[in-house]
């Protein structure tokens, strides 16, 4: 076999831990990483993604200059939980397309970590296609636009639909108050 038929083969990868503060309402759910996600070990590490710049404008953070662990803080502050609806899978490069034989992310784990969670958001089509399971466990749901640089709209049109969002926002700074 030679290395071209190699590199085309689909390799098994896990996602990235789920990011679940306790007292988070929101859930962002991708579909699986990319590779370059994968490989930093960090939620929408691309550079050209806009997950991080739409989240700045959206809880008014300098959420692209800071460094990782802060950025996860920052947004944990605000009620904002990361996951994927896939945690497991096959796939060559970071296309959602490639994806095979996919593991589903456990709606009970969230329930149990972060049981404030009221509505689930999914950046992009491929993250979509779990909203009804979301939905039929009793949370609010919103589809999104993909930040991937895959989704090639422009950011300000991303962030407009993105603004759905902002009803569950906790205050700048603020604790998240329990809804329930």
């Amino acid at each position: 076999m030679s290395s071209d038929a190699r590199s085309a083969s689909p390799t098994a990868a896990r996602g990235l831990d789920p990011v679940l503060p306790r007292k988070a309402r929101i859930l962002v759910l991708g579909s699986f990483p990319g590779v370059a996600s994968l490989a930093a070990g960090q939620y929408y590490a691309h550079p050209r993604n806009h997950f991080w710049p739409v989240m700045a404008a959206l809880l008014d953070e300098p959420l692209p200059s800071l460094p990782y662990a802060e950025r996860l803080d920052r947004i944990a502050r605000r009620g904002v939980a990361l996951w994927d609806t896939i945690v497991a899978c096959e796939r060559t490069g970071s296309s959602d397309q490639a994806i095979r034989n996919a593991v589903r992310a456990e709606v009970a784990r969230v329930r149990r970590a972060s049981p404030y969670i009221e509505v689930v958001a999914f950046n992009g089509h491929t993250a979509a296609r779990a909203l009804p399971r979301w939905r039929d466990a009793g949370y609010a749901t919103v589809a999104l636009p993909s930040t991937s640089p895959a989704y090639t709209r422009p950011l300000d049109e991303k962030l407009a639909a993105w603004r759905a969002l902002e009803p569950w926002l906790g205050a700048r700074g603020a604790a998240i108050p329990a809804r329930r």
